[in-house]
């Protein structure tokens, strides 16, 4: 019923970590090699007979559409190598497609990375499983599923979950990859001029290679178009273009977010975000009640800022205001939080 497809080079460690859990699915898994140097290919014929080389062409749709001619099964299930999966429910998930037909399926993937020494788990939907006849790829990088009648498409939540660590790897690898993305969405922009989402993929990848204010440039870019709040892509450049502002140091433009919160501020990745531009421009009383109000939450999207980060940065306010008690009773509340048992520690 299913086959999972993935396009692949030269990530010989993390394929074999992928292929192995995938294979306990009991799926067929076509791999498609765009031309590695390393042990790739012979450890994905280790896992399936389904190996194809496809001649890299700087088109990651070309690549993704070669990999689904592959396919003898109805529907695909499209995962990078550097996804490592966590749960599946077959029972469930077939169920739901049987439901769901033609539409589109979306995983759960949980994106690990390491920034400044902190480390973060964030959770995002991303549309993977699809019917085969009905949609293909456009967009040479940071590709995106489209209906063959031209349709827009109904998407659905899969009992799929994926640990994503694409975001990590060493400085110069992060460095390789992102000026990679940027030559080939540069080339995308030379034809779609006003794309809000190529634009928003250029932040996204000169934020990633600590390039803060060029990522911020692209984001105010973005947004002297009309833009629909509600895209979930929207809400993260918001988001991303709060960061870049703060680790850009404008902090007092980044007040400017205020008069976004009517529209945002139903979330606690916003308000988190918010209480973080107060924390900077040194207006502690509300930075302090923006981290209270993030943990009235009972979701984030970034694991923690609605729990014992969000305290975590109260406790700081307060310890750099030379109030210890206090300070240490909102650390105690960040239960293994280990730099918030650093805190303890200072102020016991």
């Amino acid at each position: 019923m299913i086959t999972i497809c993935i396009i692949v080079k030269n990530d010989s460690v993390n394929l074999k970590k992928c292929l192995e859990l995938l294979q306990s699915t009991g799926y067929e898994i076509v791999v498609v090699d765009t031309g590695s140097t390393d042990e790739t290919i012979a450890i994905a014929k280790q896992y399936t007979n389904q190996v194809y080389h496809f001649a890299w062409c700087n088109d990651f749709s070309a690549a993704r559409n070669y990999a689904i001619s592959k396919v003898k099964s109805p529907y695909v299930l499209m995962v990078d190598s550097d996804e490592m999966l966590m749960e599946i429910n077959p029972k469930d998930l077939e169920r739901k497609v049987k439901k769901n037909p033609k539409d589109i399926g979306r995983i759960h993937r949980h994106n690990s990375f390491v920034r400044n020494g902190n480390s973060y788990l964030e959770k995002e939907l991303v549309n993977r499983l699809f019917p085969k006849d009905e949609y293909h790829y456009e967009g040479i990088i940071h590709e995106q599923l489209v209906a063959n009648d031209g349709k827009v498409a109904s998407t659905y939540e899969i009992p799929i979950v994926f640990l994503h660590e694409g975001y990590n790897g060493t400085w110069e690898q992060r460095q390789a990859k992102a000026e990679r993305n940027i030559h080939l969405l540069n080339q995308m922009l030379l034809d779609h001029k006003e794309d809000t989402y190529i634009l928003y993929q250029l932040g996204k990848s000169f934020y990633f290679k600590e390039c803060y204010k060029e990522a911020a440039d692209y984001f105010e870019e973005a947004f002297q178009y009309d833009l629909n709040p509600k895209l979930e892509y929207v809400i993260d450049m918001i988001e991303m273009y709060g960061y870049a502002l703060i680790n850009s140091k404008q902090y007092e433009k980044a007040l400017g977010f205020e008069n976004l919160y009517e529209e945002f501020g139903n979330t606690s990745d916003f308000v988190f975000l918010m209480g973080l531009i107060y924390e900077e421009n040194g207006m502690f009383d509300q930075a302090v009640q923006q981290f209270l109000h993030a943990t009235q939450f009972e979701e984030s999207r970034v694991v923690g800022v609605n729990s014992y980060l969000a305290l975590y940065n109260v406790g700081v306010i307060y310890e750099c205001l030379g109030f210890k008690e206090e300070a240490k009773k909102y650390y105690e509340e960040c239960g293994s939080y280990a730099k918030a048992i650093e805190g303890i520690e200072r102020c016991s």
